[in-house]
C-alpha cells in the first residue's frame, strides 16, 4: 500500500486552533487557557495578530491538565506533577540506552 501524503492536520506540532475552538472541544473556558498559558502549563504559538494557535498536542496537555484539577489538584500541583513525568520518561529513556549498550548475555 503506497503511503499517503501528509495532510497539514497530521502534524499533531501544527499550531490550528484558536482558544475559542480549544475551549469548545474541551468545555472550558478562555479565561482558563490564558491562565495555562500565563502560569507557562501549555505555551501555545501566536499567529502573525498574536493570538494564541493550539497544536494537537498541546490540546491533549490541556485536556491532562483539566483531569488533573478535575481531582483536586492545583496548577501548581499540576506543574509538579508534570515535571515528575517528564523526569520519569528521561529516566526511562536513559534506562533504556544504558541496556542497549549492555552486551548480549544469554539465559542460564
Amino acid at each position: 500500500m503506497a503511503s499517503r501524503e501528509q495532510r497539514p492536520y497530521d502534524d499533531r506540532e501544527r499550531p490550528l486552533f484558536t482558544v475559542g475552538q480549544v475551549a469548545e472541544m474541551l468545555d472550558v473556558q478562555h479565561a482558563f487557557l490564558r491562565r495555562l498559558d500565563q502560569q507557562e502549563l501549555v505555551s501555545p504559538a501566536r499567529s502573525d495578530g498574536y493570538q494564541r494557535r493550539y497544536s494537537m498536542a498541546d490540546v491533549d496537555r490541556v485536556s491532562e491538565i483539566c483531569s488533573l484539577v478535575g481531582e483536586g489538584l492545583t496548577l501548581a500541583g499540576v506543574r509538579r506533577v508534570m515535571e515528575l513525568q517528564a523526569d520519569v520518561a528521561a529516566l526511562r529513556a536513559q534506562v533504556a540506552a544504558l541496556r542497549a549498550r549492555l552486551p548480549a548475555t544469554s539465559p542460564t
